[in-house]
């Protein structure tokens, strides 16, 4: 733990949701465990081993002196969180976390909830896939598949879409999509699906074509996607929901599969998508091997 400890105090925040830590990028020797999360007005430490009680402690004291340096007028708010075998348990340490906790990036806002499991309602890695969407959104048709908390959409409407069709299984999530919406005042422009995706080619046949398809499935979510197999099937798709001229991001969050593993499926299933470029990730989650982090690749019809 000793990266955490000597760099996290030195550490700034600002307003927006960010990653502070990113042990996870293997960058700092024996903190691969170890990330932290400023959702604002709380700091989320996050292990991804038990600690020892003692272990905990030096971290906590390092968010104090953090805290203290930036914030010395407020409460530290403080959850713990570590993942073991599949199960995610939460603890609050210190202060409170908002009944309806709104964050903010890049202009828009977004509900999270800290409390409940590993998925907080809004993926940071893909900060900078969010900003390219709202740059690039303008008087375009957009589909969001796996629309999860639908992030993307809200910022597409906010760079000027027309409209924006998200889909996802979860009608969960697609329910708090609809909030993120009203929180950032725009009710109209976007449809919710809840369907499965691979069994509803027709209906987004009949909405389309798509000028911007966004791409963001599960890497490996059994009943839902499993990249290996479905990335394939997903791609077969794509080319005939695309209007001339359309693009498409496809995201890939899989430490075991590179760039490679994407492109070669795109070649194989769909020639018809030209390679443009790869979106590049905040810095904070630099990876020792960046083939292991998150992928986020820009293609368009050819």
């Amino acid at each position: 733990m000793k990266g955490f400890l000597q760099i996290v105090p030195n550490l700034t925040f600002g307003d927006d949701v960010c990653r502070l830590f990113h042990g996870r990028g293997g960058l700092f020797a024996g903190d691969e465990h170890l990330c932290l999360d400023w959702y604002k007005p709380v700091l989320l430490l996050t292990s991804f081993k038990m600690l020892e009680t003692e272990q905990l402690n030096e971290l906590v004291i390092a968010v104090k002196v953090l805290w203290q340096q930036q914030r010395p007028t407020e409460t530290l708010n403080l959850v713990y969180q570590y993942r073991q075998g599949g199960q995610t348990f939460s603890e609050l340490l210190h202060g409170e976390v908002p009944e309806q906790h709104i964050v903010t990036e890049n202009g828009a806002r977004f509900l999270v909830h800290l409390l409940r499991g590993q998925n907080h309602g809004l993926f940071l890695d893909m900060a900078n896939g969010r900003a390219w969407v709202k740059q690039h959104a303008k008087h375009k048709k957009v589909l969001n598949l796996f629309a999860y908390t639908c992030g993307f959409s809200v910022v597409a409407l906010q760079g000027g879409a027309d409209e924006v069709v998200n889909m996802d299984m979860s009608k969960g999530a697609l329910s708090i999509g609809k909030q993120n919406h009203v929180l950032n005042d725009l009710p109209a422009g976007a449809r919710y699906l809840g369907h499965d995706i691979f069994k509803s080619w027709g209906k987004l046949t009949k909405l389309g074509p798509y000028d911007l398809i966004v791409a963001d499935p599960p890497s490996n979510q059994r009943g839902s996607f499993v990249a290996t197999k479905d990335y394939e099937r997903l791609l077969k798709r794509l080319p005939d929901l695309l209007a001339p001229q359309g693009e498409v991001l496809l995201c890939l969050n899989a430490p075991e599969l590179g760039c490679d593993f994407l492109m070669q499926q795109v070649a194989n299933t769909a020639p018809q998508l030209t390679y443009v470029e790869r979106i590049v990730n905040p810095s904070v989650f630099a990876d020792i091997d960046e083939q292991k982090s998150l992928k986020v690749l820009r293609y368009c019809m050819s």
